[in-house]
């Protein structure tokens, strides 16, 4: 009967997340909000669920330089948006932490090294001229000549 038992003790282990954390997760309370502004592009456009997926150039403050499933607000016009063209984006970050026990589940069983979740909402972008400053510093240099 031994055998049995911790089969089923290694079968639970690869379950996933005991109830207690996904009961912490599920419940989260976004609390802290900060307001940052970044110049990047948009990787992905999800216009049913609006939602986009964007690179910014200098990384957001948890590090990352590619944000997925950024929130778009309907007053936003999600067709006019352009991928692959340069953007300033001003985003909304909120965040939840996590209680130690959850940190320390997270880091020893998955090797996951996460102390908050992290929710973004674009609140306004602005398509960058970026060609027209090469255009026009190109044409400055061959006047001069």
């Amino acid at each position: 009967m031994p055998r049995a038992k911790k089969a089923a003790e290694t079968e639970a282990k690869d379950e996933g997340l005991p109830k207690w954390a996904e009961e912490e997760i599920k419940s989260v309370q976004f609390g802290n909000t900060e307001v940052i502004t970044r110049t990047g592009y948009i990787l992905d456009i999800y216009e049913k669920d609006y939602k986009v997926d964007i690179q910014v150039y200098e990384p957001i403050p948890d590090g990352r330089s590619i944000v997925e499933g950024l929130d778009v607000p309907k007053s936003i016009k999600i067709a006019d948006f352009l991928k692959g063209f340069v953007y300033e984006f001003k985003i909304k970050m909120l965040t939840a932490p996590l209680s130690d026990k959850l940190v320390e589940l997270l880091k020893t069983k998955y090797n996951i090294d996460m102390k908050a979740i992290y929710k973004f909402e674009l609140q306004e972008l602005v398509l960058m001229d970026v060609e027209s400053d090469a255009v026009a510093s190109t044409t400055e240099e061959s006047e001069d000549d």
